[in-house]
């Protein structure tokens, strides 16, 4: 798109601030919703590891039938891309499983007493896999560590995700960049509109210079990030909260993301990354290079895949709002994110299977983000529960369906936040925004008084 082509100004859509406390979204949340099994936490963990096992020997079935003796091809070059086939089709879909255990081993880290349950005085202290702090930690390291994550080390910059989503300065990613972190001109208010309601041809023309991509160069783009965004994010701080220093990451026991007292557990989760690792070299070792990436490393990219995709999705969006400290609370960082069926651009069959295989970590996610204490086998009749008080607000809490198109289309939507404002949203290559907030006025009052109609 060129920028004769740009997008005309437009009445921008409006974001109700929502003004509503914790107690009201917990309130409207049944309380059986808050309990958790570790029995049948571990039911749905071993579920997902039989599939993954299952297709593997699918596979591996499938791929001892890719013979001249027990399949006819029109050509022996076809053998070799059938038995690809085969094992590309089983990396697919045992790294959506995999997501699944992801997941797991995500809910075992909620397990620190956090401010949304520590509100709800009529609960007792609630953890996430299991009320078992011991037995979290031993899945959540066991789990982490076995997809080359370090649990505590992501367990405590998520805890501080969930207490500051959306905070321009405290929130630990998919933090937007803003215009003078991209290197733009400042604001000009008499060429363009601060809410980006309206834009003049000139400044469209030198955005869309700096900032704009190509269908080929956004397509690059957003698969880069799908596919190194997560370990980059952990070494590198990419994406991350841009206030911590060059070289901040999650592998250093002294990083500026963690107090003096996580040391020992920092150390731990790398000894998890280590065995990993040492593992993976064990593996390559006995079994051969190509077999461990066949078996173990597809899967493994395409869990890194979701895991970008659901969790960009969810916080990224010209729709949703971020905002600096003297507007932030912990209820409006908490609604400023998306319910997304995942896959369910393909289909309602694919929308199921996606939300089935990820335990409706991208459906339920607002419910999460107000309490993430809620197992994910509850998280469905608690996010009705609380809908019911969110929808009369106005503020939107579905997205589109998660997949490639949407990633495509936030991608190249949400370049950039201005510097000022309280509350901001993202604006497009062409410095033209889609929302703009609007506050609702609780202090007016008739006093009684009747007025004539």
């Amino acid at each position: 798109m060129s920028p004769k082509h740009a997008e005309p100004a437009r009445e921008l859509l409006q974001y109700p601030v929502p003004d509503l406390s914790v107690k009201e979204l917990l309130a409207a949340i049944p309380a059986h919703c808050h309990k958790r099994s570790a029995l049948k936490s571990s039911a749905y963990m071993f579920w997902n590891m039989f599939v993954i096992l299952a297709l593997y020997h699918v596979a591996t079935y499938a791929d001892a039938l890719v013979n001249p003796q027990t399949l006819s091809l029109p050509h022996p070059a076809l053998f070799p891309f059938a038995r690809f086939s085969v094992w590309a089709l089983y990396g697919f879909w045992a790294g959506l499983f995999a997501t699944g255990l992801w997941v797991v081993a995500h809910e075992a880290g909620h397990q620190a007493c956090s401010l949304v349950t520590q509100l709800r005085r009529s609960l007792p202290p609630l953890q996430a896999f299991s009320e078992s702090k011991t037995i979290n930690n031993t899945v959540g390291w066991i789990l982490h560590s076995a997809l080359g994550v370090p649990y505590h080390s992501w367990r405590i910059t998520h805890a501080k995700h969930h207490a500051s989503t959306g905070h321009m300065t405290q929130d630990q990613v998919f933090v937007p960049p803003t215009r003078s972190e991209m290197g733009l001109k400042p604001l000009d208010p008499k060429r363009e509109d601060p809410l980006g309601a309206s834009v003049s041809e000139e400044v469209k023309k030198e955005l869309w210079e700096a900032l704009g991509d190509s269908p080929i160069g956004a397509t690059y783009g957003f698969m880069s990030y799908l596919i190194l965004g997560w370990p980059l994010y952990l070494a590198l701080n990419a994406a991350g909260q841009r206030r911590y220093p060059a070289g901040t990451n999650h592998f250093a026991p002294g990083s500026i993301m963690f107090a003096p007292h996580h040391r020992s557990q920092i150390i731990l989760s790398d000894v998890g990354i280590f065995l990993w690792l040492a593992a993976l070299t064990a593996s390559v070792y006995t079994y051969g290079l190509a077999t461990v990436l066949r078996v173990y490393g597809v899967p493994y990219l395409w869990v890194n895949h979701w895991l970008v995709l659901i969790t960009f999705l969810q916080h990224t969006d010209p729709l949703l709002p971020h905002y600096r400290a003297p507007e932030f609370t912990f209820p409006r960082g908490a609604l400023a994110t998306l319910d997304r069926n995942l896959l369910g651009d393909l289909g309602p069959v694919m929308g199921w299977i996606g939300a089935h295989a990820t335990l409706g970590i991208s459906e339920t996610h607002i419910l999460h983000h107000v309490c993430s204490k809620i197992p994910h086998y509850n998280a469905w009749e608690a996010s009705a529960a609380l809908r019911k008080v969110l929808v009369p607000t106005g503020i939107r809490l579905d997205g589109a369906p998660g997949g490639w198109a949407e990633m495509y289309r936030v991608y190249k939507e949400c370049k950039f936040v201005e510097d000022e404002g309280d509350i901001v949203f993202y604006k497009n290559a062409y410095g033209l925004a889609k929302m703009r907030p609007v506050f609702t006025d609780t202090t007016a009052s008739d006093s009684g008084i009747e007025v004539d109609k």
